[in-house]
């Protein structure tokens, strides 16, 4: 099984790989094909529960999907994202969460959406075995603060602010950080910059690592990001195979006789 520590090994060596993954046989599939980590991302309020934004996303929520992952996977990393207002608020209720992902639903580590109000709450994760994973850059729960979803880090002031807090979550103790929609030379920066792996989307190709919502990778999204590319049409399968549903029962080809079984037994009730 993947270890935090063989996600650190593998800084500047070997490439990071991870999916997001919502729900037992999505994981399943993705930890079957040799995945390092499985983000059990906050992203399931849009991919799956029909939000426009991660911000309605529960604990509860987060905590049912975490565990339905943590069940079918054997050899990745499970990593549990804490969704907007459970963390950095309280320090108390901040590790009561956080420490549920791990205690109760099975999560190897934890995923928060970083500013400067969680280095020193990371140390302290970090202190009780909670390993966490920062993630710095486009940070989605913020939506409404930036009015959508803007590249960030694009002048001089918030390049080194985000080079600054990388620098400070890793004396924090953060295992990974995530750096989303960023440009590409200053992950590269960070990247070169720290021993601490980091992990892109829409970051550019000289991170440690990359990760991507599976929903885009598989093709299964009507729009995905454009720094985001399909690798399979999940979605036309889907269609094809419902479509072909439907013309089978509307002509009565479905059920046929090998879909179908008569009991000797019950001739005598006719």
């Amino acid at each position: 099984m993947t270890t935090v520590r063989d996600v650190t090994a593998k800084a500047g060596d070997e490439p990071i790989t991870m999916l997001t993954a919502y729900d037992a046989p999505t994981a399943d599939i993705v930890d079957d094909a040799g995945i390092d980590i499985i983000l059990v991302g906050d992203s399931l309020g849009n991919t799956s529960l029909g939000h426009d934004t991660t911000l309605p996303v529960t604990v509860d929520d987060m905590a049912r999907h975490v565990g339905a992952v943590s069940r079918a996977t054997d050899d990745a990393l499970v990593v549990a994202d804490m969704p907007f207002l459970s963390f950095g608020v309280d320090e108390a209720a901040s590790i009561e969460n956080a420490g549920r992902m791990l205690k109760e639903e099975g999560a190897d580590a934890v995923k928060l959406e970083c500013g400067p109000h969680t280095v020193d709450l990371t140390e302290k994760l970090v202190q009780l075995g909670i390993p966490v994973m920062a993630h710095l850059g486009l940070t989605p729960q913020h939506v409404n603060q930036y009015g959508g979803y803007p590249r960030q880090g694009t002048d001089q002031a918030a390049a080194a602010q985000i080079l600054d807090l990388a620098r400070e979550h890793e004396a924090a103790g953060a295992f990974s950080l995530v750096l989303e929609h960023i440009p590409s030379n200053l992950a590269a920066e960070v990247t070169a910059e720290l021993e601490t792996p980091t992990i892109g989307i829409g970051a550019g190709p000289e991170c440690d690592g990359q990760v991507l919502v599976v929903d885009d990778a598989v093709g299964l999204s009507e729009w995905s990001p454009s720094f985001a590319k399909q690798f399979g049409s999940v979605r036309e399968e889907m269609e094809s195979a419902v479509g072909d549903y439907i013309d089978a029962v509307e002509s009565g080809s479905f059920p046929a006789d090998e879909h179908s079984h008569e009991s000797a037994d019950l001739d005598e009730i006719y």
